[in-house]
């Protein structure tokens, strides 16, 4: 026994030597560098600050004791000195020496090597924990080192002698300390069962947890978004517009918005079930709403987005890691911003816009951090995705948000590629995952809309002559159902109506009146009967084909089909003369030939009456010439010039109707024609022929089909092209204007008093959110700058979350503002709401840096600068009484529910530029 314990003496001695040299060596090494290097700017960097110092040693990735623990050490990527317990946890950066092929091989090496160093802990644990209790039970002497052993090569062999020196020293332990032993091991083993038992327990257990915050905040919102919801009761603004469409979703009649209807759906669908039917006209701004018209349900479902807006903007500021009080601040400036609970009170699409945009951009948050392929990243992949496209189908503005979403992947997939954690295999796994929960899913949304939208509107109504003939041939009891009774093949003989297919809705129409023999611009005209193309259904609109070798009009028994490449003539049914151009220059568009029906004056000009025929669709109509779905083109046979819409409006002369020209030019979109209305001729007679057009039956009565595809194409490219736009709005504005709130919109005004809804924001919370913008540019230039000179001013997590606040909100405010400065179309303050929410999200996270730079700044110098963060704190909460107080005193103009003096009005006037109405009998004398 002695012996024994003399030998362990002098071992734990020899072990307590080496432990104290080699906490010497570390010491001497680690502040060094730490101080040259990072110590004087941060203490502690995270994985992702990629400064990468290359070791001053070639053989500093042998695994010698002597290299290891005499030799200097390579710093980590992050700054720190690696040891055999962090040489795994140093960082997972591939560009990172550590990770090179000297040391370990490049892509998914730091994993592998975690997971077997895990390994060997487990064993080694097991290893202790049964090598504890047999040693307890039967003890052992230490066997005597040899040579060989004496002179260990690596920190293995050095790890695996002190863990044999301390089983050597525990076998000095009297038969007590192995009861003991004895009954931890049962209690361990009681732990472990009960553990199991508890894990059993928990399967069939569920937990509730109620954030209260969250809950604050959607009941405080959904008390101002729903007081007095149905006052007024009269049609709002933008209601007169949405308001129509829905209640043509009730009775199915097709109409047209250059908007996705996934809104308008949603509402219809809500307020069918109050009874609804869709009778109610809406006539104009301030009609008083009739008393069958659920009031209450149609402005239901934009207050609901409207009060959820504040809690899941609270949950969006805690995914992009900050704090719980600034997140629960974000949360309260949607709630006491008047602009959005104004937008929020009426039928209009703003509110549930944002609210699909937030709700995607949050769950893309929680996205980024989920494990490939684990249920949570699928759930909130598909949920992200399905939100952010549901914000594209109400406005198209919605996808800018979903544009915001792809940076965010594209650079989360950026920083990915840095991980050497990860395979080849698993970064493809990463992009084809997100290509198809983010292109597929919005894709069959988006899909999917437009097919229930077009399935529900089946009928034709006061839109459709927007569209083309053969689109108005879907429509029950629309225009293309002339199919009835009408033959399908144009012939020679044959009686049609030429609609011009793309663009304006027109027809090509004639008349008895001619050019004037001179234009303002003492240009001559040929003084020949006008061509223009005309609005509105007329007899004049009506044509004759006539084949050029024939001289009658009357369709034979056998007809003659006219086909691609065909010359023909073009007759007019009513005053029987032929469509000619020539080389004189159309009144309104000079560079372009006149168009004009030929008057045989004997001034030797004679007709140029040709027109080749060229089917553009011949490929799926075929080379006839065929009624309603052949789109042709007219070629001039002697000039080679396209007939065309110009576009251009005739003066008085020409009864402001549109004018047609020839155009060398022939790809032209407004070049392109096809027959709407048409039927044989059948007498020869000119008089009876006038009869026959003039009595003829122009209202439809059939239906015709035409394909989803073909129909959704149509519709997409009308929307996007040929959109009917505002030209000119006294309450427009630009978007220069909008950050400072220099001009708002009036939504309503009382025909009684001067009680109105003025859209307008909460100006504290604008200007201090414009601000907070200013300041983080500022700082992102600051901190970049400083980082560029190794100088980090903020630990590696608060700059990580300046860089999310930075991609998140600062981009998000970019992509949803700047794009207006390039749209040429009148504009309104509400357009400027999706980024003024996430420049409201910047602000939120600015306040917060703030409250850390101060923080850190006056931490351990001083009582007097550690004021200095209660005094910021309290400002703040007088700067968010400053906005109640102003969120109260703007109430009337969100409500419109109290009746207001000129001079009550007048005083909420602060800036020149709000232009509020006053009644004439109410005005201040």
């Amino acid at each position: 026994m002695s012996s024994n314990g003399s030998g362990n003496t002098v071992q734990r001695r020899k072990t307590t030597r080496s432990k104290s040299k080699l906490q010497q060596q570390q010491n001497q090494h680690q502040p060094n560098v730490a101080e040259n290097l990072i110590e004087n700017q941060n203490a502690s960097n995270e994985q992702n600050e990629r400064l990468h110092f290359r070791s001053r040693s070639a053989t500093s990735a042998t695994t010698t004791t002597s290299v290891v623990y005499n030799s200097p050490s390579p710093l980590c990527c992050n700054g720190m000195l690696p040891t055999t317990s962090n040489m795994f946890d140093c960082c997972r950066d591939i560009n990172c020496h550590l990770n090179t092929p000297l040391a370990l091989p490049l892509r998914g090496s730091v994993e592998h090597d975690r997971r077997s160093t895990s390994r060997q802990s487990v064993l080694t644990d097991a290893s202790k924990s049964t090598s504890a209790s047999t040693l307890a039970a039967t003890p052992t002497t230490t066997p005597t080192p040899t040579a060989s052993s004496a002179a260990p090569t690596s920190v293995t062999s050095k790890k695996s002698t002190r863990s044999r020196s301390r089983s050597s020293s525990s076998c000095s332990c009297d038969i007590d300390d192995a009861d003991n032993a004895k009954k931890r091991a049962g209690s361990a083993d009681g732990a472990m069962i009960n553990t199991a038992a508890a894990t059993a327990t928990e399967r069939f257990t569920v937990s509730l947890h109620i954030d209260l915050f969250t809950w604050g905040l959607f009941l405080l919102a959904f008390f101002t978004r729903f007081y007095k919801l149905a006052t007024p009761p009269n049609v709002v603004f933008d209601e007169l517009h949405y308001g129509k469409y829905i209640a043509h979703y009730m009775r199915n009649i097709f109409f047209f918005d250059q908007h996705p209807p996934l809104g308008k759906q949603l509402i219809a669908g809500l307020v069918s079930f109050a009874g609804y039917d869709g009778n109610y006209t809406f006539s104009r701004i301030g009609a008083p709403y009739a008393s069958n018209v659920p009031i209450f349900w149609l402005r239901f479902l934009p207050a609901l987005c409207g009060s959820l807006l504040a809690p899941v903007v609270y949950k969006l500021l805690l995914e992009a890691k900050m704090r719980r009080w600034s997140a629960a601040l974000g949360g309260l400036l949607i709630i006491l911003d008047n602009s959005l609970l104004t937008q929020s009170r009426f039928v209009l699409m703003e509110s549930m816009l944002l609210l699909a945009s937030t709700v995607g951009i949050t769950c893309l948050l929680r996205f980024q951090r989920c494990s490939l392929g684990s249920l949570t990243w699928l759930s909130t992949g598909a949920a992200a995705a399905f939100s952010l496209a549901c914000a594209g189908c109400i406005k198209y503005v919605g996808f800018l948000a979903l544009a915001l979403a792809g940076y965010l992947i594209c650079r989360h997939l950026w920083n990915l590629l840095y991980d050497a954690t990860l395979t080849t295999r698993q970064l493809w796994l990463h992009f084809l995952g997100r290509l198809l929960l983010f292109v597929g899913i919005p894709l069959a949304v988006y899909l999917g809309i437009f097919y229930i939208h077009l399935r529900t509107l089946h009928r034709a109504g006061p839109h459709d002559s927007i569209m083309t003939s053969a689109f108005q041939a879907s429509l029950d009891g629309g225009l293309a159902s002339i199919t009835q009774g009408q033959p399908l093949a144009v012939v020679h003989g044959s009686q049609i109506t030429l609609r011009h297919t793309h663009g304006r809705t027109c027809w090509l129409h004639s008349h008895a009146a001619v050019y004037p023999v001179r234009y303002k611009d003492h240009r001559g005209s040929s003084h020949q009967q006008q061509v223009t193309c005309y609005s509105f259904k007329d007899v004049n609109n009506w044509w004759i084909v006539k084949r050029p070798d024939r001289d009658d009009l009357v369709v034979g028994d056998t007809p003659e089909v006219i086909r691609h490449g065909d010359v023909i003539q073009l007759v007019h049914g009513i005053t029987s003369r032929g469509l000619n151009s020539h080389d004189v220059a159309a009144p309104m568009t000079p560079q372009c030939q006149e168009v004009s029906c030929y008057i045989d004056y004997e001034i030797k000009m004679e007709g140029e009456l040709l027109w080749r025929v060229e089917i553009l669709n011949r490929q799926t109509e075929g080379n006839r010439w065929h009624a309603i779905k052949s789109e042709i083109r007219l070629i001039h046979v002697s000039t080679g010039a396209a007939l065309r819409f110009s576009g251009r409006q005739l003066p008085s002369w020409g009864f402001n109707q549109h004018e047609v020209v020839a155009d060398r030019v022939q790809s032209h979109e407004d070049a392109i024609w096809n027959v709407e209305e048409h039927r044989y001729t059948k007498t020869q007679d000119q008089r009876e022929r006038e009869r026959q057009m003039i009595n003829a039956e122009m209202i439809p009565t059939k239906r015709t089909r035409l394909t989803f595809w073909a129909k959704l194409l149509e519709l997409q490219t009308k929307m996007f092209w040929h959109a009917k736009q505002v030209q000119s709005h006294m309450y427009s504005s630009q978007p220069y204007e909008w950050p400072l709130l220099d001009k708002g919109i009036a939504y309503w005004l009382d025909s009684s008093s001067n009680a109105q809804i003025y859209l307008l924001g909460n100006v504290l919370i604008w200007y201090t959110a414009s601000a907070g913008l200013l300041i983080y540019t500022a700082l992102l230039i600051f901190y970049a700058l400083r980082r560029r000179r190794l100088c980090f001013d903020l630990t590696g997590s608060e700059w990580q979350r300046f860089l999310i606040a930075g991609d998140t909100f600062y981009i998000g405010y970019l992509m949803h503002y700047l794009p207006y400065f390039f749209v040429d179309r009148t504009l309104f303050l509400h357009h400027y709401l999706p980024a003024f929410v996430f420049k409201l999200l910047l602000l939120c996270y600015v306040v917060e840096h703030l409250d850390y730079l101060l923080r850190r700044f006056c931490q351990g110098r001083g009582a007097a600068l550690q004021h200095l963060v209660r005094i910021y704190r309290l400002a703040l909460i007088l700067w968010l009484f400053a906005v109640f107080l102003v969120f109260v005193k703007f109430l009337p103009l969100s409500y419109g529910s109290r009746k207001m003096s000129a001079r009550e009005v007048t005083s909420m006037r602060w800036k020149d530029t709000w232009d509020f109405i006053l009644q004439k009998t109410h005005a201040p004398t």
